[in-house]
């Protein structure tokens, strides 16, 4: 097999893989689409990732020092701007702001 050859074959196996790995998501999910359990899951998961993505960062957090003032402020205001505004990039944004603006002014060597 010439070269030009072998590597149209390699270009056209690969491309031949990436597509099936792709699309065997949605072929195999299909049927799940009309479970209960799986609209169920839809609706409480991004909550409950956020609680648990939330308790995994604070929990060696020392509330009683000082150096816990930015990540409270900015949990604060994140929390309060999503409760507020329902909106989930600028409550981020916000909160990523407070807390980069405290931990640089008040921890700057």
């Amino acid at each position: 097999m010439s070269d030009t050859a072998y590597a149209v074959v390699a270009v056209v196996v690969t491309a031949a893989v990436t597509w099936s790995l792709r699309a065997l998501p949605f072929a195999a999910l299909a049927p799940l689409r009309a479970s209960a359990t799986v609209r169920h899951l839809s609706t409480r998961m991004p909550a409950g990732v956020m609680v648990i993505l939330v308790v995994y960062c604070l929990r060696d957090l020392p509330v009683t020092q000082s150096r816990a003032t930015a990540p409270l402020a900015a949990l604060a205001v994140t929390v309060g701007l999503h409760l507020w505004r329902r909106n989930a990039l600028l409550s981020i944004l916000a909160g990523t702001a407070v807390h980069v603006t405290l931990a640089s002014t008040l921890f700057a060597p």
